[in-house]
């Protein structure tokens, strides 16, 4: 069962802050030993709500729970103050002082596994080479390990379509304060000082299982990313390459993403 959007209260740096979640009942289950909660980490521009329905069918192909939430800036969650800026460090900064007191505030208890989208994919490799001890397992789809020319270029393309197009009253559907969204990403990744942005040291220290998930037609990456991690993590990642995908492969290709990370979870967290 889905439960409808909560919020939880946690410190951030000194600073109290509001995050949108929502959780996802296990099925009922003789198991003695149920599959660990799963949390989604979303994209860039993502939102609790712009998953959709896929983290309810993920959950119930693994039959497991699952938690989806809104990092901070983010859809209902407390949005970035305007005069804000964030450094090149962010995505450390919420795999060490966002997600933890989180799942510490939810009751959340390790291990668990972690799906991470984009941002959110850089986000769950950074927190388990931090807590190595806590994760289960990682599902990546479209990480950022490095900063490519294409990323940027992408990323440059958005800001012209947030300032001349609809794309600001778009992300309006999902974000309170859009400008939040967008900018926190945007700024950041445009920043000269993020072109050396590179967490290869980190994700050598990863020692759960990982599935590596990239599509042939993704827009902000290239499957140098995903195939780093299978030479950072040997015998530890498991690559997937989805035709017909973009950056997105939870909505380009939902069918084949659902299966394969069913079952890479079942083998590696039962």
């Amino acid at each position: 069962m889905a439960h409808g959007i909560a919020f939880a209260d946690i410190d951030w740096a000194g600073r109290p802050v509001r995050v949108e979640y929502r959780r996802i009942d296990a099925p009922t289950s003789t198991d003695a030993a149920p599959p660990p909660l799963l949390v989604f980490l979303h994209e860039g521009l993502g939102s609790l709500s712009m998953w959709r329905d896929f983290p309810d069918r993920l959950c119930a192909q693994i039959g497991c729970a699952g938690l989806v939430y809104s990092r901070p800036a983010y859809g209902q969650s407390t949005p970035k103050p305007a005069d804000e800026r964030w450094r090149p460090d962010f995505m450390h900064r919420q795999a060490r002082e966002v997600l933890p007191p989180l799942l510490d505030a939810l009751g959340v208890s390790a291990p668990y596994a972690l799906f991470g989208h984009s941002d959110g994919g850089s986000i769950a490799l950074l927190h388990a080479a931090m807590f190595p001890e806590r994760v289960a397992a990682l599902v990546v789809a479209a990480p950022h390990l490095f900063v490519e020319d294409l990323s940027i270029a992408s990323i440059e393309d958005a800001r012209t379509a947030y300032a001349t197009t609809d794309l600001r009253a778009k992300l309006g559907k999902h974000h309170v304060d859009p400008d939040s969204a967008f900018r926190g990403w945007n700024d950041i990744w445009l920043d000269p000082a993020f072109r050396d942005w590179n967490i290869e040291r980190e994700v050598a220290q990863v020692r759960c299982p990982v599935l590596a998930v990239q599509g042939h037609d993704d827009q902000y990456g290239t499957m140098a990313q995903i195939e780093q991690i299978a030479d950072l993590c040997p015998g530890r990642t498991t690559l997937l390459k989805l035709d017909a995908c973009g950056h997105s492969p939870h909505r380009d290709q939902p069918e084949a993403l659902i299966d394969a990370a069913a079952d890479f979870l079942h083998r590696h967290t039962r």
